[in-house]
């Protein structure tokens, strides 16, 4: 099995010992985005709603970076910190991941990194 590392600068760089995502075959697997704005490698300010458009942002400059889309993206899991924004990621999710929707899982977490309030991950495949 061989495996591709994938970075950008268009997506905030790892905040720990990990790659923005792996390549294996035409499996595309993207770690957790959180709402850093890349340009200025700090969280985005704003409401849940906020951070999870820029969230979502940053989970399209991954999969932009190898010439995918949305589309591609067959499994999500988002972490939010108050199950009191299920709504309000909705909205915006939804806007960025259009039908057929992939799987997704959605927990609540007691904390995420730099004290976001929600974090997106992806699976993608060609």
């Amino acid at each position: 099995m061989s495996k591709e590392v994938i970075s950008t600068s268009k997506a905030p760089g790892a905040v720990g010992p990990y790659s923005q995502g792996i390549k294996t075959g035409n499996m595309f697997f993207f770690s957790g985005q959180i709402p850093i704005d890349p340009a200025i490698g700090k969280l985005v300010e704003g409401d849940v709603s906020a951070q999870a458009e820029q969230a979502c942002k940053n989970v399209m400059a991954l999969l932009e970076s190898q010439g995918l889309t949305a589309a591609n993206v067959v499994k999500t899991t988002v972490f939010i910190t108050d199950m009191g924004n299920f709504a309000a990621v909705n909205e915006v999710y939804k806007k960025y991941f259009t039908a057929p929707c992939p799987a997704r899982s959605c927990v609540e977490v007691s904390k995420l990194p730099l004290g976001a309030q929600v974090e997106i991950e992806a699976i993608a495949t060609l």
